[in-house]
């Protein structure tokens, strides 16, 4: 771990001039390199007078040539989750073999395309230029999973970790950073490049229950038959055949997962693109469920709940220990959904904790959103209650 080219700071309190000055200068001294290459910002709702003085301070003071980063209800620094405080983080990298390029997008640009793949020319980052992306979207101006859809095909399937801007619910009101600048729609984009590349890694919290099985039968977002037998049915089976204490934590819990390749002939761990089950009509044993299911896809039944999603990020934690020994990882960018944190695990720091004790000791910043970006089966996807880290990794 290099953790000395990145570091990831916390700010208590609301806006000080002063105070923000000389922690920048700070954090700005505790980065043992010679320049910064990029930096990430999130700022809590309380700094949204000040969100451009803000910026121009940590511009200045930390020396930062390029600022992106959006504002959040609460902020992770390192293995702390602060939640529902006033403060600001701020992530400092030091790169020298990476490529980092800033693109400002919003939904009147999303609309005026002829094709996803004018997406390139339109910002003038390359494909072949990009091996991940950061991107951090305001979640009430833009159509995030249309644009995501776009974007993937414009950037043939480039990895996108990152999430939605959570702020001021009434009014709805978020903030999106880019340099000195605030925006109140539409999102940014830091494309990384060069020698350095961005290793996803997307906990859905959840456990698959019963067994696997194939729609023989969709229309639009209802799944009519399973296996050839009516859906309900499948899903009271699978409900039925788990012991009491599983039903008990079921109910209310129950979620449906796509799987992301057919042809697996055993499904494992993170296999399954988990969604909604909106809901069962019991007369006509159909389900209605928060995707487009297609006949002949593969699904299975899933829980969540506080057991199931701690057991889900362990698990994504040690495949990614697996995958990343030898290799130089920077530093990370976490993204939990607003759902997560005391209110499901009932503790606080549970995901940026384990994030720590599996990883570490690793420089993250992170934010909680209303909604996570990060890739499943190799497509990019906007999801709900799920823990989303995006590590900054040498070849």
């Amino acid at each position: 771990m290099r953790t000395r080219y990145v570091v990831a700071a916390h700010f208590a309190g609301e806006w000080d001039e002063p105070r923000v000055r000389r922690w920048a200068e700070t954090t700005r001294a505790r980065l043992e390199a010679p320049s910064v290459t990029f930096g990430i910002v999130f700022m809590s709702p309380q700094f949204f007078e000040v969100a451009s003085e803000v910026l121009e301070v940590l511009r200045v003071h930390a020396r930062i040539p390029l600022l992106a980063g959006c504002s959040s209800q609460s902020l992770i620094a390192n293995g702390e989750e602060l939640e529902d405080q006033a403060g600001l983080v701020l992530q400092l990298f030091h790169l020298p073999d990476a490529t980092v390029r800033a693109v400002r997008f919003d939904q009147e640009q999303l609309e005026s395309l002829n094709s996803p793949l004018e997406w390139p020319s339109v910002t003038g980052v390359p494909r072949e230029s990009v091996r991940g992306w950061m991107v951090f979207a305001d979640p009430f101006h833009l159509d995030a999973e249309s644009w995501l859809r776009s974007w993937h095909q414009g950037y043939g399937g480039v990895p996108v970790v990152g999430g939605l801007a959570s702020g001021l619910f009434e009014p709805r009101r978020t903030q999106v950073y880019l340099d000195g600048e605030v925006f109140e729609e539409g999102g940014v984009a830091l494309g990384v490049g060069g020698a350095v590349k961005i290793e996803s890694m997307v906990s859905q919290g959840c456990t698959p229950i019963g067994a696997p099985w194939t729609i023989t039968k969709a229309d639009r977002n209802l799944i009519l038959t399973i296996a050839n037998r009516p859906a309900y049915s499948v899903l009271q089976d699978t409900f039925q055949g788990l012991s009491e204490d599983e039903q008990r934590r079921a109910q209310r819990n129950l979620f449906v997962g796509f799987a992301s390749s057919e042809y697996r002939e055993e499904f494992r761990h993170g296999d399954f693109l988990v969604r909604n089950l909106l809901g069962a009509d019991e007369n006509r044993g159909i389900l209605a469920v928060g995707a487009l299911p297609r006949t002949g896809q593969t699904i299975q039944f899933h829980r969540r709940d506080a057991e199931s999603a701690s057991a889900d990020l362990s698990g994504c934690l040690a495949e990614a220990r697996r995958q990343l020994h030898g290799r130089i990882v920077y530093g990370g960018v976490l993204s939990v959904c607003n759902g997560r944190g005391r209110r499901l695990f009932g503790r606080p720091s549970h995901d940026a904790g384990l994030i720590q004790e599996q990883l570490g000791p690793l420089p993250v910043a992170g934010f909680f959103c209303n909604g996570e970006l990060g890739p499943v089966g190799g497509h990019n996807f906007l999801h709900g209650y799920t823990a989303s880290l995006g590590l900054l990794v040498r070849d």
